[in-house]
């Protein structure tokens, strides 16, 4: 007689896709995941509308960012979410290294003099496999946790709270903070104003601080799948050539070509690479989540296509707020020689 309890048996079994309490604890890490994509989002949006506020010569590009709906920002984010649930942490973590050497490598050419667009253009880029970061990091620090449902079920609460502040930051700031600034009426607009050119490098503190964690648990989710240390060997040497290539081939790419075109065609290029990779020592769960995640690096790019255009406009990174320079008094004549005696 055929009963509910054995109806998973007769699904596939897929890694990602557990029933029961792991089916939840996947969906919470992607929401958390997605959390932490719209937080990192909205404190974009409010430096580069501060910036743009900031410079009357970007009034335009201030105006498309105040034009954002709120409607498809919810929607962007339970895509993400839905995104994250399914790709598995496998897949999760080869993208997670990959961007982690690409980041190492684009961060030690900006301290030859590289412009600091460049690094708000990674912040930009590196949406997506934040998300993914996270969801490693809490599926390696919550494995074999007997309560973990409800330590994610807390977490997921704290990264709410988070992403909430972030957009009525973000809110606020886009439409009070010319009238606040201008009338030094608010102390967030004021501060702001004093102290936004600061952003950036909080926000690089904070992404360093959490792919540290997702590049380590990345390794050892790897790692777990391997029963002997030659396995491991034949997995990791065609993997490291392989990034080695995309970081090479990513480099000239972006020093040749910008703009939201090409950042999709560099995705088709690393993405279509560790497919072809995983062709040959990957499982074949490992090539559909090669594919969600194609489309979840599409989803966010599309997202921050405004954002990205604004990085190919002016070098944001040097900007500082206007602070009015003293006057200095100017003499009406020339001094005289001391030694000439005054008529």
């Amino acid at each position: 007689m055929f009963s509910l309890p054995s109806l998973p048996s007769w699904l596939p079994g897929l890694s990602s896709l557990e029933w029961g309490s792991s089916l939840l604890d996947s969906f919470l890490q992607g929401l958390v995941g997605a959390f932490g994509v719209s937080i990192l989002n909205n404190l974009l949006k409010v430096y580069f509308f501060v910036s743009c506020a900031n410079h009357p010569e970007l009034r335009l590009e201030k105006e498309r960012l105040r034009a954002r709906w709120a409607s498809l920002e919810t929607v962007h984010l339970a895509g993400l979410a839905l995104i994250l649930t399914v790709i598995g942490a496998r897949v999760a973590a080869l993208v997670v290294l990959e961007f982690s050497l690409r980041a190492v490598s684009t961060v030690l050419s900006l301290s030859k003099g590289s412009r600091g667009t460049e690094r708000l253009q990674l912040y930009l880029l590196c949406q997506y496999l934040l998300g993914c970061g996270l969801t490693c990091g809490l599926s390696f620090l919550q494995e074999g946790s007997s309560h973990r449902t409800l330590n994610l079920l807390l977490g997921l609460g704290l990264a709410a709270l988070l992403s909430s502040v972030a957009q009525r930051l973000c809110r606020h700031v886009c439409r009070l903070y010319e009238l606040h600034s201008s009338q030094h009426y608010c102390g967030v607009c004021l501060g702001l104003l004093a102290s936004a050119h600061g952003l950036p490098r909080l926000l690089g503190r904070a992404l360093a601080v959490a792919f540290a964690v997702g590049d380590l648990a990345a390794v050892a989710l790897i790692n777990r799948d391997f029963l002997t240390t030659s396995e491991a060997v034949r997995f990791w040497t065609p993997l490291t050539i392989c990034y080695t290539l995309l970081v090479i081939y990513m480099q000239e790419e972006q020093r040749l070509h910008t703009g939201l075109q090409s950042q999709i065609q560099t995705v088709l290029v690393r993405m279509g690479g560790l497919f072809v990779l995983l062709l040959t020592v990957g499982h074949w769960l490992d090539l559909l989540g090669i594919l969600i995640s194609l489309l979840g690096e599409i989803w966010c790019l599309v997202g921050v296509r405004s954002l990205l255009d604004l990085c190919q406009i002016q070098d944001f990174s040097s900007q500082k707020p206007f602070v009015s320079a003293p006057v200095q008094p100017r003499s009406s004549a020339p001094a005289q020689p001391q030694g000439t005696a005054a008529s």
